[in-house]
């Protein structure tokens, strides 16, 4: 699950996304220069934080991030490029990781049972939770409560194409051929273009490995060069582009809500962890995340200034 978030004449999008959350990037250095993240004192021992790299999943580190602080917790904040890598220590050298529902559980379906296993996600955030607990007991993590707010792959198309050829829906490109410009492994799966073949009936020639939600992707579209570009629901970059999203009304797209995953084990031992991320959880809604995600990547303001304010907002600091 990505990002989430015209930017041209200004910076490419995909440039600014990169330069938000870069690789390896240590949050627990980049606290608000007031001490804002840092009013508790830290008595009750290390937080090892980690999550991916880009701009979304650092937004929400950086609310992880302030929250543990202000809990009491020294918190110790590091991302990287893909969840592969940072789930090859989690549990162990990883306590806590901004998650989605289908993203995680996906990852750990196909580790264990194979890349061609049977998918245990649904739409339904809490009924694929419920079937992935022998999977999440086994790999020895919790999932707290997931989040209204959440983000799915999206498909978007340019508002010239929606407005003359009248579509809103991914139903409505039934029987239409279209160019997809979308992440390198998009062909076959059943969320992307398997899904939009097989369950929409959308004639899909050829699919470009442009990027997800990148600024190639983004330019495709504009261009005419594809019809159909992927991105998130979250993305806050596509009204200023032009580009709009059609709905996934057959809902081909697993639960991607917003969920911590945090060790069972460092759960045991410090229980509060729960309160305090569940309560961010349960603040947080799709409409929102979109908002903040575009001040990151249209208005350049930094993940841990924007996780502040929304904190403060939503009374959670």
């Amino acid at each position: 699950m990505q990002v989430r978030r015209s930017l041209a004449a200004v910076l490419s999008v995909g440039s600014l996304l990169l330069a938000t959350a870069c690789a390896g990037d240590d949050l627990s250095n980049n606290k608000a220069s007031d001490g804002t993240s840092s009013s508790g004192s830290a008595d009750k021992g290390t937080v090892h934080i980690s999550g991916q790299n880009f701009p979304e999943a650092a937004l929400v580190a950086a609310m992880y991030d302030e929250l543990l602080t202000n809990a009491g917790y020294d918190t110790d904040v590091k991302l990287v490029d893909t969840r592969d890598v940072y789930m090859q220590s989690f549990p162990g050298d990883v306590d806590v990781a901004p998650e989605y529902v289908g993203g995680i559980l996906d990852f750990l379906n196909t580790t264990k049972n194979g890349a061609d296993a049977k998918p245990i996600t649904t739409s339904d955030a809490q009924e694929s939770i419920d079937a992935g607990q022998d999977l999440l007991k086994k790999q020895g993590i919790t999932l707290l409560d997931p989040s209204e707010a959440t983000d799915t792959n999206a498909f978007f198309v340019s508002k010239d194409y929606a407005d003359s050829e009248g579509v809103s829906t991914l139903s409505d490109l039934k029987g239409k051929s279209v160019v997809l410009a979308a992440a390198p492994d998009c062909e076959g799966r059943p969320d992307c273009e398997g899904g939009l073949s097989d369950t929409y009936g959308i004639d899909v020639t050829k699919v470009l490995p442009l990027g997800y939600a990148s600024d190639q992707t983004y330019q495709s579209v504009i261009n005419g060069e594809s019809q159909l570009g992927e991105t998130s629901t979250t993305d806050g970059t596509l009204e200023q582009q032009g580009l709009v999203l059609l709905d996934d009304d057959k809902k081909i797209q697993p639960a991607q809500n917003l969920v911590p995953a945090v060790s069972s084990d460092f759960l045991d031992e410090h229980p509060d962890v729960a309160d305090t991320l569940n309560g961010l959880m349960a603040a947080l809604t799709t409409e929102k995340l979109t908002e903040l995600n575009g001040r990151v990547a249209v208005d350049r303001e930094k993940p841990e200034t924007v996780a502040h304010d929304f904190l403060t907002e939503a009374g959670l600091v």
